[in-house]
Parts: structure tokens; sequence; C-alpha cells
């Protein structure tokens, strides 16, 4: 049973397409705005490469539309890649259908021409909160641990976390929203009943039983370099914005960060150690446009309703911090060793004597200072508790 939308001939066409274009080419965008995708798959597969007339379809070399023809004729009917996603729980998502994501629209003619998805949850109303939470394969443990506080303090809140279901940063984030009960979408460069890489066989089959597994090629197909590339883009403009988890200079995680940017979403950068290679690029990403962020509560207030505020972050309240300022500019006169005069504690204060010996008083009764015939100064735990917390000079 086909979701309601899309016109049959439409999600057919669109189906066969994934079989013939690579993924974020937008040549063939063009072609699906400009002819819709009924017509275009009509060229392609009527096309005689023999004659020697003009190509069916503009904008594209001779070479690369041999390709597209070779393509044509050997991919299967549309009909028997939706039976078999139909086998392991899927389903073909595209433009006018109910579950299409809007904000997929925002790429352009390098949109998805469709999507296959896995999973039982509707697509659209995930997307609509949803962030990406990316970052490093090879990652150390505090990206371990940073992704995995990430996603699950995202799905305790109510987010959606999107990631690319890769070793590292990516599978960190997926568990950690998966072990708080959460909502989870991983997106592939490969076929949906295809499990890449092998080791995640056991996540993606629980994202998909707890959340979903989408990707823009059909079933069967195989992850190449730039269809993980082309994958980025999807991660991007499907969320409200990225956050980068340790990321080398040349990581494809920053190139998710920058198609966020690209697309006017928040690009959000957790800090490393500055020795840390594997942080380098994301301290690069936060020099420039990118957000520092720390955990979750950070993340929502970036990307969240208004009103949505992370705490405010600061230190343990000392007893001192309770003082009004003028008792507190008492306490500040007074040395770290030895003792002063209220008349001299006035003069530092910038106070009166009668003003300064009723504050001293009070400060006495605090347990601040301690009194020596004409001399004032400060008890051994007050001494303690300035230099512990870097106070008093």
């Amino acid at each position: 049973m086909t979701a309601p939308g899309a016109p049959e001939a439409v999600r057919l066409a669109r189906a066969r397409l994934t079989r013939i274009v690579e993924p974020g080419w937008d040549v063939a965008g063009r072609w699906l705005r400009e002819f819709g995708a009924v017509e275009t798959v009509r060229r392609i597969d009527e096309a005689d490469e023999g004659t020697g007339e003009p190509l069916p379809l503009p904008g594209v070399r001779a070479e690369r539309w041999a390709g597209l023809v070779a393509r044509s004729r050997e991919a299967p009917p549309p009909e028997r890649d939706l039976a078999r996603a139909e086998q392991f729980g899927a389903r073909f998502v595209c433009p006018g259908d109910a579950e299409w994501p809007g904000q997929l629209d925002d790429l352009g003619d390098a949109r998805p021409v469709g999507l296959w998805v896995r999973g039982g949850a509707s697509l659209r109303m995930w997307a609509l909160r949803s962030v990406a939470v990316v970052g490093a394969r090879a990652c150390t443990d505090y990206g371990v641990r940073m992704g995995a506080s990430l996603g699950a303090g995202l799905a305790e809140r109510g987010w959606v976390v999107v990631s690319g279901g890769a070793y590292g940063v990516d599978a960190a984030a997926h568990r950690g929203a998966l072990g708080a009960a959460g909502a989870t979408v991983a997106v592939l460069a490969c076929g949906v009943d295809r499990v890449y890489p092998r080791g995640h066989a056991q996540l993606i089959d629980r994202v998909a039983e707890q959340g979903l597994v989408i990707g823009e090629l059909p079933p069967g197909d195989h992850p190449t370099p730039s269809r993980f590339i082309q994958r980025n883009r999807v991660i991007a403009a499907l969320t409200r914005g990225t956050v980068v988890v340790e990321a080398a200079y040349r990581s494809g995680a920053l190139g998710t960060a920058r198609w966020a940017q690209r697309l006017g979403r928040h690009a959000m950068g957790v800090p490393g150690p500055v020795t840390s290679g594997v942080s380098a690029g994301v301290h690069e990403l936060l020099r420039k446009e990118g957000v520092l962020v720390t955990d979750a509560a950070e993340v929502v207030e970036l990307v969240g309703e208004m009103g949505e505020l992370a705490p405010e972050r600061r230190g343990p309240v000392l007893p001192r911090d309770l003082l009004p300022p003028a008792t507190a500019r008492v306490l500040a006169a007074l040395p770290a060793q030895g003792a002063r005069t209220a008349a001299e504690i006035g003069r530092e204060a910038a106070a009166g004597v009668d003003d300064t010996i009723g504050r001293l008083y009070e400060l006495r009764s605090l347990g601040f200072v301690e009194r020596h015939g004409d001399g004032w100064q400060l008890t051994r735990q007050a001494i303690r508790s300035d230099f512990s917390d870097g106070g008093h000079s």
C-alpha cells in the first residue's frame, strides 16, 4: 500500500531515478523541476545513443548521458524495488507526499529525488524537531562521551537526534538517544536494507525499531566516498542545527556544518583540548561562524523555541557573595596577613570610620574578621575560603 500524496506515476518515476542518477546532482534536479519526473524518465528510457541527434535532456555531456542511459537499461523496474523495500519494512517517500519534510526543499535542485525510509514514525513530523550530532569516526573517549551525552540529553528534552550511523561520534549519539528511550534517525549513504559499516548491524536494526533509517539510494545499493559527502547535505537540511563533536580539518562532519550554515541552520561545535588534532576542525569552525556548546541544554537554547534557555552557568555561591556591596568593600580592604585599624580600612574602602566600624562588627558576627585591640584582621576560615577560590590578593 502506497502513502497518499504524489501520483503513482510520479512515485514510480522518482523511485526509478534513484537507480539512474547520483544523489545531489543538481542537473537532474533541474530536469525534475523543468520537465517533471515522468517526462525525465521517459526521455532517458527512450534515448537512442546511435542516432547522433541532440541529447534529449540539456546540461549534460554525451559521455555522462551515455552512462545514464546504460544505467537505465540495467535498472530493475521500480515496482520491484518498492516491493523489496516493503519486505523489510521500508517505503519510498517523495515530494508531494504528506510525509515529505519540506525543509529538504531548501536544497533547491540538489534536494533528494526521494527518500527510502525504514521505520514506523513520520519523517516529516520528526524532522520538525530534530538536531544533527556528527563527528569523527576515529574519535577519542572524550568524543564518545560527549556524543552519547548530547544524544541522551536531546532525546530527554523531546528532540530527535539525527546522525550518519558511522563509527565514533555518530554511533555514540544514536546510542545515547536510544538509551534514553528517545527518537533517532540514521541517514545512510547506501540502501536502507544494507548495513554500513557492517559492525553496526545491531545498532542500525535498533534505530529502525525505535526510530528511522533513511537514505537516497535504492535497496541493495552500496556506499561510495561521493555518496557519503552528498549524504551530509541531507543531514544538515533535515535538522534545525548541526553539532560537531571532534573533527579534524578535513573531516566530513565539517562538511555537514558548512551545509547547515549555507542553509541558514545553526552550526555548533563542542570544543576539545587545543592540542588535539581530532578537535582542530571544530576549533576552526568556532573561530568563524560556529557557536560553542557544551551540553544539550545549550543546543536547545539555540535551536528551540523562545524561552527554552540553558541554565545560567556560575561557580558555587560563597558567603561573601551575599554581602552588601559596601560591606564587601570593607572586607576586601583587609590584608591577607596582619591587621589594620578601622581608620586604615575605611580609607581603603572609601568609607567613613563610623560606617566602617559598623560593617566590621557585622563581618565579625558572620565569622569573616576578628578584633585584636585596635586592629582588625581576617579569620583563618575567611583566608582559607578566599584563597581556595582565587579571591583575596
